[in-house]
């Protein structure tokens, strides 16, 4: 896959976040102004209740697809993430009230289906745009991989000879070569390996990273070479 294949693969993503949660709030609108009325709260504010938590619903959308694109690790998301439900489980319940009430089971169940797409976006959709920019990084950003210059060669001592040099030994691996990681992302692993290094006395591995960060193996490997580098 492309850079431009993955932006525009965002951009669906993104899209399809933004309609379901318009259908959301056009579905929800008239079920809890209906809902508002049954139960005797005043014609000027009736009204006001849905779009406060659809709102509330559009605010946590647009910070969790800026927050993902901009590499912060899914367990950074999850206060927001675990406030999107609430707001998420409240338009249900606002949704199904007003039918329930008056025994309309069908459409009950006909408007539980925005909400919980919306429930199901809400948490699957940052994790998706993360995913897409993190395993695919932009050549534009991607920062150059500076050859090393070539070290002159010692010259030959005339008194003493020096000891061979064991053709065995693992040449280094040069930093350059390791994979770019948001900074971020390589903040967030930081913050886990000292906090596991405090815990247990030992150095975090590649798999527990990956586990604690919510990230793929090979970007887990990727924050990991940078942290022991």
């Amino acid at each position: 896959m492309t850079a431009t294949a993955d932006r525009n693969t965002q951009r669906i993503v993104t899209a399809v976040m933004a309609v379901i949660a318009a259908l959301a709030f056009t579905f929800s609108f008239g079920n809890v102004w209906s809902l508002a009325l049954r139960l005797g709260v005043p014609h000027p504010i009736a009204p006001l209740i849905a779009p406060m938590v659809d709102l509330s619903v559009v605010g946590l959308l647009v910070a969790l697809r800026h927050l993902a694109l901009h590499g912060v690790a899914p367990a950074e998301l999850a206060p927001a993430q675990r406030l999107m439900h609430v707001c998420g489980l409240l338009t249900l319940a606002l949704n199904v009230a007003e039918p329930l009430a008056a025994r309309h089971y069908g459409r009950a169940a006909l408007d539980t289906v925005a909400p919980l797409l919306l429930l199901g976006w809400g948490k699957v959709g940052p994790l998706l745009l993360a995913h897409f920019h993190t395993t695919i990084p932009d050549p534009a950003t991607a920062p150059a991989i500076t050859p090393q210059p070539a070290m002159p060669a010692a010259a030959a001592p005339t008194v003493a000879t020096a000891a061979p040099v064991s053709d065995s030994a693992p040449a280094p691996v040069p930093v350059g070569a390791v994979r770019p990681v948001p900074a971020p992302l390589l903040e967030a692993g930081r913050r886990i390996a000292a906090d596991h290094q405090q815990r247990h006395g030992q150095h975090i591995t590649a798999p527990e990273l990956a586990s604690r960060l919510g990230v793929a193996s090979s970007l887990a490997g990727a924050v990991h070479a940078h942290l022991t580098a």
